[in-house]
């Protein structure tokens, strides 16, 4: 896979599901609440070694589209970017976020290139993080903030929120749903 095609950058910005149901994964940050974040962001990492096991886990759908072993890549990095946010959220006041690319994140991890049993340890061990970090949110921390480099504000919950709709979103992508 040395000459896999560029994917087209994201350039959406997708806090609005903070406030409103995916249309695309029918993720509904509506029907969440706190104690909802820890498990579910658990379970969205655990389709993952499943889906890597099965034979098109490096097979582009599209060319422009990631493989399932890109997608958890990316999975992957998101739960440690947003673990890593959270600890700051934590840890000091109204923090700003230093800036991620996820799509230069892709290149430079080699993501098309990246071997599917390798990820699917990696992802289990990164979502398993993120779950056990809100898990151990207390009820004083949940309101806390941050915000990117962007100017876009995030409290430790909406992060939390964020984060889940990230996960949920690409176990729909590669049609790994329970």
């Amino acid at each position: 896979m040395t000459d896999t095609p560029a994917i087209a950058p994201d350039t959406k910005d997708w806090t609005w599901v903070l406030e409103r149901r995916c249309t695309e994964c029918g993720f509904d940050p509506g029907a969440l609440t706190r104690e909802d974040l820890a498990p579910r962001i658990m379970a969205a990492g655990s389709v993952w070694p499943a889906r890597l096991a099965q034979e098109d886990a490096r097979r582009r759908p599209l060319p422009t589209v990631w493989s399932p072993t890109e997608y958890a890549a990316h999975v992957r990095d998101v739960a440690g970017v947003m673990g890593r946010r959270l600890a700051l959220i934590l840890a000091e006041d109204d923090p700003m976020f230093e800036n991620w690319d996820q799509d230069e994140a892709a290149l430079a991890g080699g993501y098309a290139s990246a071997d599917p049993g390798e990820v699917a340890s990696q992802v289990s061990s990164a979502v398993g993080h993120l779950a056990a970090a809100y898990a151990a949110v207390a009820d004083e921390q949940w309101d806390r903030p941050g915000r990117r480099s962007n100017g876009s504000a995030f409290t430790a919950y909406t992060l939390g929120v964020y984060a889940l709709h990230d996960l949920e979103h690409h176990v729909h992508d590669v049609g790994a749903r329970d």
